[in-house]
Parts: C-alpha cells; sequence; structure tokens
C-alpha cells in the first residue's frame, strides 16, 4: 500500500513540475522580445543617420565613425557596433522561438542565451497553466519520473535479493 502512495506522490510530483515547462518557455519568449524591443530603440537613431547617409547600412555608419578622426566618434563606433551585435544575436534568438514548440522547447534548453535564461529562472514564478502543451508535459514528466524511479528501486531490488523476487524462507527449501 505504501509503494502506490509512493507511486502516486511521485506521478503528482512530476506532473506539478511538467506543466511548468510551457511557462517557462513562455517568460523566456517574453524576455527575448523585450530585450529586442530595447535594441532595436536603441539604434533607432543609428538606423535613421544610416538611412540617410549609408542606404540603411548600419555596418557603413560603423565603419565611418571608426575611420573618422575625431577619438569621440571611433569611440561611438564601438558602443554602436556593440549594439548592432546585441541587435543582431536577440534577432536570431527570436527567429528560433518562432518554430514548432519542439524546435523552442529543445532551443531554450540547449541553445538559449546564457544570460537571458538566467534571467528568467531568477524572476520565475511557479506557475499552473491549463493549456494543453502544459497538460502534455505534466503527464510525460510525470510518467518518465515514476517510471525512472520505481525502475531504480526495482533494480536495487534486485541486487539486493540476488534476483529474487522475495527472500527465500527455511520453510519454502523442504
Amino acid at each position: 500500500m505504501l509503494r502506490s502512495y509512493l507511486r502516486l506522490i511521485l506521478f503528482a510530483l512530476g506532473l506539478l513540475v511538467g506543466v511548468q515547462v510551457p511557462g517557462l518557455i513562455n517568460d523566456y519568449s517574453q524576455r527575448v522580445q523585450a530585450h529586442l524591443i530595447e535594441a532595436r530603440n536603441s539604434l533607432q537613431g543609428f538606423s535613421d543617420t544610416a538611412q540617410k547617409f549609408f542606404n540603411g547600412d548600419l555596418q557603413a555608419l560603423v565603419e565611418h565613425y571608426r575611420s573618422s578622426d575625431d577619438p569621440v566618434f571611433r569611440s561611438d563606433a564601438d558602443s554602436i557596433g556593440g549594439l548592432l551585435v546585441r541587435s543582431q544575436s536577440l534577432e536570431r534568438e527570436w527567429q528560433a522561438l518562432q518554430g514548432p514548440w519542439y524546435a523552442r522547447d529543445w532551443h531554450v534548453l540547449v541553445g538559449a542565451d546564457a544570460q537571458i535564461r538566467s534571467e528568467t529562472l531568477q524572476a520565475y514564478r511557479y506557475q499552473v497553466l491549463l493549456a494543453p502543451e502544459a497538460i502534455g508535459w505534466g503527464i510525460v514528466s510525470a510518467f518518465l519520473l515514476a517510471w525512472i524511479i520505481e525502475s531504480i528501486g526495482l533494480v536495487i531490488g534486485w541486487v539486493i535479493y540476488g534476483g529474487r523476487r522475495s527472500p527465500v524462507l527455511a520453510r519454502d527449501t523442504r
């Protein structure tokens, strides 16, 4: 009986952990979008200048600033270049999050921007979403956690009892 309750507890724990995944991915996506909007806004004035003088080519504007004799312009070239690199990185990150759910989930798991993932994890508040995706994640996580823990328990029992299901009693040897 205790074993049945432990199975239920493991299943419930896996379910609660699994339903967190879509919420976490959603929070990560929102954070990437916010950073991207901020980066675009930071570059807007420079983009306008590049549009006016360099046919919209921000790299040409950066090179123009770098080749200037004025140390202020050279310093600004590094700042603009940094903003441009960050904006392009965030744009790639945003595009990776626009794919199907399994590609998006995999990307957040293995290829996410480390800084944004860390920010997301630090600010994350547990939530229970009742979306089909959350329910699916919950059920799969619950099943896997229960199955893995029970399998480990069975292997340990098998090792302890030498492959027998129950210990052999003296009365059973007659």
